[in-house]
């Protein structure tokens, strides 16, 4: 009970610590990639197969790299988990609205209300299996991320503190994250659900990791910018003393 209470109160401290519209960019960013992940975009290659949640996914992991790089690859997870949580809170709200009956603005075409209006219905309303594939995917492969990321830091021993050690510890992790994320989903969505094959599965795993990581370049040096105002402003000073004290008890 006393350990429970501890990482309780340490979770409060991290909601704390961690600045709110970083925190409010993540929880959106991860509810906006599950929402957009049932929308496949059309492609014109056989072989390759991409959902609209690229868009967003990759704020999910710059965000990530940031919270790793101050708080800890734990923080970073917790934050993770507390976004899932935001995820299918909003989800059962949006699953609540879909049942009401009425009708959607974008449903008043002549001939195709009935149809137009089930499918938003059941767009907006959720399919079990893609968000529990999606919440499994994210869940896994942010552990993938945090905690590689977190090791990869800790194996670097000249200019830790510089660009050239956060760009390497983001790009390794969100690549290997990414794939993992994108895999995952794949497998326990697309190809079961979807009818995708194996090879699409795999060329969209890595071509989604490939736009992902492109944007994480070019976002990193922002991350990192961020990260270093941070610690120049002591955010999260409080958080960080309590767990070091925590952890040497």
């Amino acid at each position: 009970m006393k350990k429970i209470k501890q990482e309780l109160q340490e979770f409060s401290l991290l909601l704390n610590a961690v600045p709110t519209s970083l925190t409010v960019m993540f929880v959106m960013s991860v509810f906006a990639m599950n929402l957009l992940a049932n929308k496949s975009v059309n492609l014109p290659f056989s072989w390759l197969a991409l959902d609209s949640g690229i868009l967003v996914s990759w704020i999910c992991f710059l965000t990530m790299d940031m919270v790793t790089r101050r708080f800890g690859p734990k923080a970073a997870t917790e934050l993770s988990v507390f976004a899932i949580l935001m995820n299918l809170f909003w989800c059962l709200l949006f699953f609540v609205g879909s049942q009401i009956s009425g009708s959607w603005g974008e449903s008043y075409v002549a001939g195709s209300e009935q149809v137009i209006n089930t499918a938003l219905d059941r767009t907006f309303g959720g399919t079990w299996y893609v968000l529990a594939g999606s919440t499994a995917a994210f869940f896994l492969s942010s552990v993938v991320n945090n905690f590689l990321n977190w090791g990869i830091g800790r194996c670097i021993r000249k200019k830790a503190d510089g660009f050239g050690a956060y760009a390497l510890r983001t790009y390794v992790s969100t690549a290997v994250a990414q794939f993992t994320d994108n895999m995952i989903f794949a497998l326990l969505v697309s190809h079961v659900f979807f009818g995708w094959t194996l090879l699409q599965c795999v060329t969209c795993s890595l071509t989604g990791m490939l736009v992902e990581l492109l944007c994480e370049a070019v976002f990193s040096f922002f991350g990192y910018r961020v990260c270093r105002g941070w610690e120049a402003r002591g955010v999260g000073k409080e958080y960080l003393q309590k767990v070091r004290k925590w952890e040497a008890a």
